[in-house]
C-alpha cells in the first residue's frame, strides 16, 4: 500500500517584535528559528527562512501549505511577512492560510482549560485582546473577537468567568492594571511559562494546517488584520472623556444621591410625597 504523501508546511508569525519561523511535517515541528527582529523583519525574515529550509534539507517547491499571521500587530512586521508569502505563492502556486494573531497565540495553551485571553501592545499605552477557549479537536472557540483599548478594557470579557489565563507581551507591560482591573470583577488569573508569552510561528502552523483542511485559504488579496480606534476615540479616552449619554447618566445619579442624603439629613421618608 502506498504511504501517505508527508505535508511539508511553513509558518511566519511577524506581527510583534519576535519574529519566528517554523516548519512542520503535518503536526510535528521540523525546524524552528526565532530571533527579536524590531525594526528589521525586512532584513532578517528571508534569512530565517533560508536557515530553516537549509535545517531541514528542503526547498521552498517541498512545501504544500503556508500559513502566515495576519494581525493585529505591528504594520511593519505584518506587512513584510504577509508580502513574502505573497511572493512565494505568485512563484509556486503554494495556498496560503491566514490566521489571526491573537487566535494564534491562543494555540500557544493548546489543552488548557477555562477561558484564554491573549494581550498584545498596542499604541498609545494601548493593547489588542480577544477571549478564546479551547475546544479538544476542534480547535478554539472565540468568545469575545479582537478588540483595542485601555489594558483595564481587558476585564470586560471576563465577568463571570471564574478563572482565565492572560499572557502576551501586553499582559506582561500592563499586568498590574490588567490584574487590579479582573480582581475588581471578582475574577482570578493563571500565570504561564515565559515562554507561552510570546507568538510562535508554530501556533500559526498548526492553526494554519487545520485551515488548510478546510479550505480556508487566501483566494486573492491577502489583508492585515488591522484592529485600531479612530485619533478620536483614543483621544477622547486620554482626556478621561466619557460619552454624553454617560455623563447624563453620572448628573441624574449624582442628584439622586445628594438627595437622598439631604433628605437622610433631615429624618425624612425620601419616598413620601411632597
Amino acid at each position: 500500500m502506498k504511504a501517505k504523501a508527508a505535508r511539508y508546511l511553513l509558518a511566519i508569525e511577524t506581527a510583534t517584535a519576535w519574529q519566528s519561523v517554523a516548519l512542520l511535517q503535518d503536526e510535528r515541528v521540523l525546524a524552528l528559528v526565532e530571533q527579536d527582529a524590531e525594526g528589521s523583519h525586512a532584513r532578517s525574515l528571508m534569512g530565517a527562512i533560508d536557515r530553516l529550509l537549509r535545517e531541514a534539507g528542503l526547498s521552498l517547491k517541498d512545501l504544500q501549505g503556508l500559513a502566515v499571521s495576519i494581525g493585529p500587530g505591528s504594520f511593519t512586521g505584518l506587512r513584510v511577512g504577509l508580502a513574502t508569502m505573497l511572493g512565494f505563492r505568485a512563484v509556486l502556486g503554494t495556498p496560503i492560510a491566514p490566521v489571526p494573531t491573537l487566535e494564534a497565540m491562543a494555540w500557544n495553551l493548546r489543552a488548557v482549560k477555562g477561558l484564554l485571553v491573549p494581550v498584545l501592545k498596542s499604541r498609545h499605552n494601548e493593547v489588542y485582546w480577544a477571549a478564546y477557549e479551547w475546544l479538544p479537536g476542534s480547535g478554539v472557540r472565540t468568545h469575545v473577537a479582537e478588540q483595542v483599548g485601555p489594558p483595564a478594557s481587558v476585564a470586560r470579557a471576563l465577568r463571570g468567568a471564574e478563572t482565565c489565563t492572560l499572557f502576551g507581551d501586553g499582559w506582561q507591560a500592563y499586568g498590574k492594571e490588567i490584574r487590579e482591573s479582573v480582581e475588581t470583577i471578582g475574577g482570578r488569573v493563571r500565570e504561564v511559562t515565559a515562554e507561552q508569552q510570546r507568538c510562535s510561528a508554530v501556533s500559526v502552523g498548526l492553526a494554519g494546517r487545520m485551515r488548510l483542511e478546510a479550505g480556508q485559504v487566501v483566494e486573492q488579496e491577502l489583508v492585515p488584520r488591522y484592529v485600531q480606534r479612530t485619533e478620536a476615540e483614543v483621544k477622547f479616552d486620554e482626556q478621561q472623556g466619557v460619552s454624553a449619554l454617560e455623563r447624563r447618566r453620572q448628573r441624574v445619579a449624582d442628584k439622586l444621591a445628594q438627595g437622598r442624603r439631604r433628605v437622610k439629613g433631615t429624618g425624612a421618608d425620601p419616598r413620601a410625597k411632597r
